[in-house]
Order: C-alpha cells, then structure tokens, then sequence
C-alpha cells in the first residue's frame, strides 16, 4: 500500500523490504567502521580483523602510508566517517527521489481472451505473419517487465514485428493455486493455456520462457511438443550449482526456517522473496539508489529505473509446495541437472526435446549465472545459443534490449523451417 504524500501521488513503499536495506547499508557502515588494530590502541591485535590475509595487508599499507605522511590515525578515521555519512545521505536521496517520483505506469492493458483461476491469456495482438507465440514469464515476479514502457516494450515491439504475441499471466495466487505444485502449474494450468493459445492460432506456436518460465516451459515442450514449432528459452537456469554451489545450498537450507511461514501463509510472501535476493547481492540495492539520485529525474534513463523498480517491489507470492521444490529441489539439491526433477512422474530431460530452440544467455546475469545456462545448452546441441551482453533484466528490458536480445529472437523466428506466410528457410548455424 503506498503512502499519500502533502501533494501529488502516493509515495511508492520501495525498495522492498524497505528496513531490511537500511538495515544492510547500516551493518555496511558500523562494519566499515570497526577501527583496525593498529589504529586503536584500545583493541588488541588478536588476529581476527580483518579476516582475510588481503584485508591485513590492506591494514597494513594504509598504516605505513599514514606514517610516511605523518597523518595521525584519527584524521584518516575521521575522514572514512565523513564518507559513510556521504554514502547514507546518498542512499536516503535515492529512496527519496524513487518514491516521490511522478511516473506511473500508463500503457494500455491488453484484453484477456483465456482465463483459468487467477491466470490469464493475454493478446498483445500482432498480424501473425511470423505466426504466434505464447510467453511464459515467472512465477515469482509480474510479467510487466515483458511489457515495461511504450518503446520498450518486448511483448508490444514483437506483436509489431508480426509475431502474434500471447501472454500467461500467472496473476496472485489465490485459495486454489495455493496448494499448486510445479507439476500442478505446467500439467495443469500452463497446458491447458497452451491448448487455449493453440486452439485461437490454429496451428502450433512458439513457445518462450524467461527465467523460471523457461523451465516450465522446457519440461511443458518435453510433455506437448505436437502443439510447438519451436522453442525459445531466455536466461533459463539448469545447474543452480554451476558456478556457486556454496550459496545454492545455503538459499536451500533456509527452508526449515522458512517452513512455519509457509504453512501459516500457504506462500512465501513477497517481502520473503525480496529478502532472499537482495541476500544474494547486499549492496547492489543500495548501489543502484545512490546512482539513481544522481541522475536527472526527467530523464528517460530515471523513467527506466523507476519503471523496473516498481515493477520489482509489485511481485508475488510464491505458493508454497513450489516454494519448497524450487528452494529445496533445485537449489539445495541441484534436481534438474542431476535429473531428479519430474514432472507428472516424468523426468525433465532437454535432450528429449526435438523443436528447433533458442537460448538466450545474458553475459553479465546475477540472477541466472551463464554457467548454469550454459549447462542447458550443452544438453541441447542442437539448439542456436545467443549471447547477449547485458544482465538478467537488462536483456529483456533494458536501453539496449531490442540490439541485444528483440532482433535476434525474431531473426531467429523469421530463419524457422516451414514459418507462416513464406516459404521455408534455412536455420542458422549455433553461436557460442
């Protein structure tokens, strides 16, 4: 719920969880200031700060530079205090200029020509003469980063290329989807809204998928392919060990401390959700608000900003049976990749997958790191592997998203054997 300001629109209550952030930017700053053993005479060396052998080194040189300038310690203490406070005042002009911001979303809400539950097919509409896709998005964030801004919009700049541009809008999970579990999304929900899109293009589609839709919809074309032509998969994860297997187990772990709020709640909240990933980058929230009270609030770049960050801090709850295989089944147990995921009792097995496919893999991705995608291409050989240089969002909806990733999705559309309205053409050869 936002917050009515003296005048104009209501504050917005970002960056979610708000206090979890300041709380972080202040544990920043009470750790930065932890004076070294060599500064205090007070604390005795002990050998436990700083941790690492880098950090005592560092301790070290900045002692010597001290003395080789005959600068008393407390100068420099003082001057690191000054730029802590310099730091927070930036993060607090940040937050200010985001949530008073005078952007709101104002694009037109497309029509809705399937619904089931709180689910919804949306039609971006779109001539069809590249034929139809069906977007997957996530089930953890809104699927409006898909369709962010007039101008950047993936799903609008696609209808306008010609591909008929279908949506499954997973909406809030309501008393029914609540008790979903992953094969209850894909064998239920996600195939029968495949069947609805099948049935009002009247012949087999694309079907695309980004980030964890891309693995609803991997194991969905492992379980319907006669409906599909083809199959596009965007900064879809595979090995959730691939490059930090320490922190995969960890955001396992935290599962029996999780369990009472999934039972109490039947989901993991959205706040929860939000607190999971800003633990995997503490600082990055607090970065990017520093960088964005610098910037000209009637710039476009701000109006980008404030439009992801709106769309970040509006997602959803995550229902709780999936929140224990996703937690549980592939980060603590890296299931996909040791092909202990089923769906319906089937194993999910890229190499079974026939369909001309499309992966995008962004090169500098946080969320889904190359490494665990590229775990997913080496299973699908025959797949054409784009690499796009941006990060996890940016490749969807970011300044350069129609270079990086709209362009070549549709080239690749356009190169498909057997298209709609023209005569077949020969698929391009893999990328690296």
């Amino acid at each position: 719920m936002a917050v009515r300001g003296m005048s104009g629109p209501p504050l917005r209550r970002g960056p979610r969880p708000l206090v979890l952030h300041l709380a972080l930017a202040l544990a920043t700053r009470w750790a930065a200031r932890m004076p070294p053993p060599c500064f205090a005479g007070s604390m005795p060396w002990s050998g436990a700060w700083p941790r690492s052998k880098v950090g005592r080194q560092e301790v070290r040189r900045i002692a010597a530079a001290l003395a080789a300038s005959g600068r008393p310690p407390e100068a420099f203490a003082a001057a690191v205090e000054r730029a802590l406070l310099d730091r927070d005042a930036a993060l607090l002009a940040g937050i200010r200029a985001y949530r008073q911001h005078p952007y709101r979303r104002d694009l037109p809400a497309p029509p809705a020509v399937w619904a089931e539950g709180g689910s919804r097919l949306l039609d971006y509409g779109g001539d069809g003469r590249l034929g139809t896709v069906l977007v997957v998005p996530s089930l953890v964030n809104r699927a409006q980063v898909l369709d962010l801004l007039p101008g950047g919009s993936m799903l609008r700049h696609l209808a306008g290329a010609g591909l008929r541009t279908l949506l499954l809008d997973w909406g809030e999970p309501g008393p029914l989807e609540r008790g979903f579990t992953l094969t209850d999304y894909i064998a239920g929900r996600l195939e029968r809204g495949l069947a609805a899109a099948v049935g009002l293009a009247g012949q087999p589609l694309l079907l695309a998928g980004y980030c964890m839709g891309g693995l609803l919809g991997l194991a969905q074309a492992q379980r319907r392919p006669e409906g599909l032509r083809g199959l596009a998969l965007l900064a879809t994860p595979w090995d959730f060990w691939a490059e930090d297997p320490v922190r995969a187990r960890g955001l396992g772990a935290l599962l029996p401390v999780l369990e009472p709020l999934l039972q109490a709640a039947g989901a993991l909240p959205v706040d929860a959700l939000q607190a999971l990933f800003a633990a995997q980058d503490p600082a990055g929230i607090a970065g990017k608000y520093r960088l964005f009270g610098r910037l000209d609030p009637a710039g476009e770049r701000a109006r980008r900003f404030v439009a992801l960050e709106d769309w970040l801090n509006d997602g959803v709850a995550l229902a709780a049976p999936v929140a224990r295989e996703a937690l549980g089944g592939w980060y603590g147990g890296n299931s996909p990749a040791r092909g202990d995921w089923r769906v319906a009792g089937e194993p999910v097995a890229p190499e079974r997958i026939a369909l001309p496919a499309f992966l995008a893999i962004p090169s500098r991705d946080r969320i889904v790191p190359p490494a665990s995608a590229l775990a997913l291409a080496a299973r699908m050989p025959s797949a054409l592997v784009h690499r796009a240089a941006a990060g996890h969002v940016g490749m969807v909806a970011g300044e350069a998203a129609e270079t990086q990733l709209w362009r070549p999705l549709l080239a690749w559309v356009e190169a498909l054997p057997g298209r709609p309205g023209g005569q077949p053409r020969r698929r391009p050869g893999r990328r690296a």
